[in-house]
């Protein structure tokens, strides 16, 4: 019998993806916090990181694997039209061309940036998240998911900063960057928590699933353990 497809899950999936991709778009801009200078994808990139936790503590670290590979598709995707569309000629009478260009045509080094910063600090968070249920043995969720977020945004934000604007802007300011952005998802994640445990919560109930990763393979290309 072929296991049945949770709608449940498929909506955090298409969520996940969809924040992954704004964020992405959003990431174009830097903008000030206070004091601090970070990318504005930061606004809305924690939301990710969140359903990651809830896809991992819920339906395991396999399922967060699937979801993280189809957010992958997603923006490669997104990124190769933007390209073919900043490419195809203007309708004569379009007169936005160049600020569409600025918004959606991201260099080849930022869409690469943005890439590899997800899939490390996503896999990360996943593996966090479910490496510490099993050691808790499923105690303690507030305590893994902040830790598992500070891990997986600690990597994203070094990442992504480091290779998108490394010779661009002075080390002091990249370094300020990242450790902001770090804090600032995290210090989201945190100030969220109380509607993330409702959600999960939730979802448990309604799904009747609570997933320990006893056995399990952690290598990212094993797509076939589902």
């Amino acid at each position: 019998m072929r296991n049945k497809v949770s709608v449940l899950f498929l909506l955090t999936g298409v969520l996940f993806a969809a924040s992954l991709l704004i964020a992405n778009i959003l990431a174009s801009k830097i903008i000030m916090i206070g004091p601090w200078s970070a990318p504005a994808g930061v606004l809305i990139f924690p939301v990710a990181y969140i359903i990651n936790d809830v896809i991992a503590e819920v339906w395991g670290y396999a399922k967060a694997r699937l979801i993280i590979w189809a957010g992958f598709g997603v923006n490669l995707l997104a990124a190769v039209f933007f390209a073919l569309a900043i490419t195809v000629p203007a309708a004569p009478f379009y007169e936005h061309q160049d600020a569409f260009q600025s918004i959606l045509g991201s260099s080849i080094r930022l869409v690469f940036a943005s890439l590899m910063a997800y899939m490390a600090g996503s896999f990360l968070n996943a593996y966090v998240m479910s490496k510490f249920k099993l050691m808790t043995k499923g105690k303690g969720f507030s305590l893994r998911a902040i830790v598992s977020t500070l891990a997986g945004e600690g990597a994203d934000s070094l990442i992504f900063i480091t290779i998108a604007f490394v010779g661009i802007f002075p080390t002091s300011v990249i370094l300020t960057m990242i450790v902001t952005q770090a804090l600032l998802k995290t210090a989201y994640e945190i100030i969220i928590l109380p509607f993330t445990i409702l959600v999960v919560t939730k979802v448990k109930e309604i799904e009747g699933v609570d997933t320990f990763d006893e056995e399990i393979s952690y290598n990212p290309f094993r797509l076939k353990q589902i």
